[in-house]
């Protein structure tokens, strides 16, 4: 339920045809291809889709980078194109009353993980908890997060009452599977995985931790790379202005009207 391609993400080392076959070895049913800010490697298995395994769920995801919030996991119902999400930048309460609006549903990643990549590390939480209230789910185990992190999470989920959902965050092959979240239910499109959620029905996850990741092989210098993304996120947020700008006036004058607020806020 959180995977980055080499199609669709920079950092991403791993093309999907591969992800296929490697999670189809160890026994997982599917996958939720969810790239920063890019939906490019989901469209790149839509148009190959021929090629690859047919009995292999693929859904349509995205991690959406929000100016004051961190990393939020966002699912569209099946057909529904909102090209705003791939323009980084938005703060968080416009970006769930618009994911709401076109029937989606988003929860944060990692929660407790790394400065300004996180909910409860960026000022929007600690400004205005009840955010949380407004999330459908929430990323409870991360395989490339320590045990800390991913404790604070499912406490998180319970405290709130949000159905939890594991990740691998899988950039590279040894990454994935690593991670996993149980349905009840067959799940074979979004919208079948978004009226499950809101259904209240229970989700399950599992999975063990991955112990190459960035952050562990070069230690205090990660702090660096975690500044370093708040000024490329900051920078690339305002690069975009005028797009999300002409992308919020295109989709909804209403929304467009709260984004405008939200800026003096």
């Amino acid at each position: 339920m959180h995977c980055h391609t080499k199609e669709g993400s920079l950092d991403g080392k791993i093309p999907i045809a591969q992800y296929i076959d490697l999670l189809k070895e160890y026994g997982i049913h599917g996958m939720l291809v969810s790239d920063h800010n890019s939906y490019n490697g989901y469209r790149y298995w839509n148009s190959h889709k021929e090629e690859m395994p047919s009995d292999f769920v693929v859904l349509k995801g995205i991690e959406y980078d929000t100016i004051d919030a961190g990393h939020i996991l966002v699912i569209l119902p099946t057909g529904v194109k909102v090209p705003l999400l791939e323009l980084r930048g938005l703060p968080v309460s416009l970006l769930i009353d618009i994911v709401h609006r076109h029937g989606g549903i988003l929860g944060p990643a990692h929660p407790c993980g790394e400065k300004f990549l996180s909910l409860t590390n960026n000022r929007k939480f600690r400004k205005q908890k009840s955010v949380l209230e407004r999330f459908d789910f929430v990323e409870t185990f991360n395989s490339c997060e320590p045990e800390s992190s991913n404790e604070g999470a499912r406490l998180l989920a319970e405290a709130y009452g949000k159905p939890g959902f594991g990740g691998s965050d899988s950039h590279r092959p040894n990454c994935v599977g690593t991670a996993y979240t149980c349905f009840d239910e067959e799940i074979r499109t979004e919208t079948d995985l978004i009226n499950y959620i809101l259904s209240g029905s229970p989700t399950s996850t599992g999975g063990y931790y991955y112990h190459g990741t960035t952050r562990e092989k070069i230690g205090k210098m990660n702090q660096l790379l975690v500044f370093s993304f708040w000024f490329y996120n900051k920078g690339s947020g305002l690069l975009r202005k005028h797009k999300r700008t002409a992308a919020l006036r295109s989709d909804d004058e209403h929304t467009l009207q709260k984004y405008e607020e939200s800026r003096y806020c």
